[in-house]
């Protein structure tokens, strides 16, 4: 007889399995290719920006906040790339080859139009308090 957690142990691993296959994928990249149609192609409008924020164009000692356009890029980009992407991308390579490259490339550029839409709402909704100190933003979700 099954026991009451090898029950919820195989329902949940039947849940898992449905979710985290084709479904989650149809799902991540529909949104990226909406977005990315939705707002005109910004991965490829704000590329020159980009390149300048990182330069530092824009970055001028006076302006009000506490950290600069560098330093606020590179935390959105530490709370989206971790070990698993690395890892997750030298196990693609080696298992699918060229073939794995392209698609993380696709998939990529997709992607981006998701992550600007998340920055751009968390900027958004975020305030400025008595002491002048920034809440909200991609730091605090």
């Amino acid at each position: 007889m099954e026991s009451v957690i090898d029950t919820v142990n195989n329902t949940l691993n039947t849940v898992v399995g449905l979710l985290w296959g084709t479904p989650l994928v149809v799902l991540l990249v529909g949104t990226g290719v909406l977005l990315t149609l939705a707002m005109g192609l910004p991965q490829m409008r704000g590329l020159l920006h980009a390149i300048d924020v990182v330069r530092g164009k824009f970055d001028d000692p006076n302006d009000p906040g506490e950290i600069s356009h560098f330093q606020a890029l590179t935390t959105a980009l530490s709370a989206t790339v971790g070990l698993g992407n690395i890892a997750g991308v030298a196990v693609a390579i080696s298992l699918g080859g060229p073939g794995a490259v392209f698609w993380m490339v696709v998939v990529g550029v997709l992607g981006m139009a998701t992550k600007f839409s998340e920055v751009s709402i968390s900027l958004m909704y975020r305030y400025v308090d008595e002491k002048g100190t920034v809440h909200g933003g991609g730091m605090h979700y």
